[in-house]
């Protein structure tokens, strides 16, 4: 059965078509830019990735584009081969827990929830309509990035404001990277042949969090009522104190220019001045640049506070640490750095295999800590356009 799974962001579009339940990539894409003049796209296809500049206007232009291109590659020969479409959405605030077959009660509820996620919701759905519109005979699932995190408790979900917060305007901890915390959690309870696995997951990427799962399920993680809460991040402050919003509206920022330094000009770039990804931070700080270092060491602190504070919820009863997602898998020195900062609990690195695995080299997972560590401690690959083509194949099939 031939599975898409979507991801559409305000000007981005991914897509991975899937042969199921094989779980066999037949082809991926990623359109940028979506409504401007230099719009693109890359395909990637049998080893080969191949780019395309050409003008796609809107998201609807996009999912005509990858119909067009399934069909040119002949991974389909009609429309209707394609049985499922899931469809990633950032924000189910606390009304879904799982994933669900799209219908209009689904997509108003979304719709409700968009103040939740401003820059994401709206154009999650306009992706979805999108895809429907072209995919009718299609079964098409949601699925959900805060759905994975439904089971952290009440005394870790809720904020010490005013209760009433909660009760009329659904503030609360919320979580992120649902997606990628659950794909590892199933991974490592095949890995380790335990259902009811405590583990701490840093999904450290462009954007970051670290989750604590106890008996398989969310029980804390790092991102709260918004994904910039928790670690720094790329661009994203992560946690600080919130009168320093109000203190620079009083400066003369405004609310929306105070929102847009916090999350797309703080983190590794607000400290270093110059970088977000934090390959160039390494760069420059091997070059000597102190602001790249300093960000760099703020970073790992960060991480390193985190792990540790879940490593003492979960009462030292923890199965494995691992690490994922684009610096997870593969900033070695990173990983290394971090785990010595947690020595005094007990966790042990095993140099030689840290630095024998990230996604470029030929191995890409594996166990990085010695037998004396506290805990194994692991690389893991996630992949969140996988567990979103398993729920659509699973609804699909029914």
């Amino acid at each position: 059965m031939k599975i898409l799974s979507v991801n559409a962001g305000s000007s981005s579009l991914k897509f991975t078509a899937y042969e199921m339940p094989e779980e066999e990539v037949l082809i991926s894409g990623y359109f940028e830019k979506i409504g401007l003049e230099d719009s693109f796209y890359t395909l990637k296809l049998n080893g080969e990735k191949i780019k395309k500049v050409e003008k796609i206007a809107t998201h609807q232009e996009a999912v005509d584009k990858v119909i067009e291109e399934l069909l040119a590659y002949h991974i389909i020969e009609d429309l209707n081969e394609i049985k499922g479409v899931g469809h990633r959405v950032v924000h189910g605030g606390d009304k879904y827990a799982s994933s669900v077959v799209v219908t209009e009660d689904v997509l108003k509820a979304i719709d409700e929830i968009s103040p939740l996620a401003p820059l994401h919701n709206p154009a999650n759905l306009v992706g979805i309509r999108a895809c429907m519109e072209s995919f009718k005979e299609a079964t098409h699932v949601v699925v959900f990035d805060t759905a994975f995190h439904q089971t952290i408790p009440a005394i870790n979900y809720l904020y010490p404001v005013p209760y009433s917060w909660y009760t009329d305007y659904q503030v609360r901890k919320y979580g992120f990277h649902g997606t990628s915390h659950k794909y590892i959690t199933n991974y490592m309870q095949k890995l380790l042949g335990k259902e009811g696995v405590n583990l701490i997951v840093c999904h450290i990427g462009s954007g970051g969090s670290v989750t604590a799962v106890k008996d398989g399920k969310s029980f804390d993680t790092s991102m709260g009522f918004s994904p910039n809460a928790g670690i720094m991040m790329g661009t994203r402050c992560g946690d600080i104190d919130y009168s320093l919003a109000f203190y620079m509206m009083d400066k003369g920022m405004s609310k929306e220019e105070v929102d847009t330094a916090l999350n797309k000009k703080s983190g590794l770039l607000g400290i270093s001045v110059d970088y977000s990804d934090h390959r160039d931070v390494e760069d420059a700080m091997n070059a000597g640049n102190e602001k790249a270092r300093l960000a760099n060491d703020m970073y790992i602190q960060k991480i390193v506070n985190y792990i540790a504070q879940y490593f003492v919820k979960l009462e030292g009863k923890v199965d494995a640490l691992v690490f994922t997602a684009g610096l997870g898998e593969n900033a070695r020195e990173f990983r290394e750095t971090i785990i010595r900062k947690l020595a005094c609990l007990g966790f042990v690195i095993d140099e030689e295999e840290n630095m024998s695995i990230a996604s470029y080299k030929e191995k890409h997972e594996g166990k990085i800590s010695k037998e004396d560590s506290v805990c194994p401690i692991y690389v893991i690959p996630t992949d969140e356009e996988v567990m979103i083509a398993r729920d659509a194949y699973q609804e699909a099939n029914k």
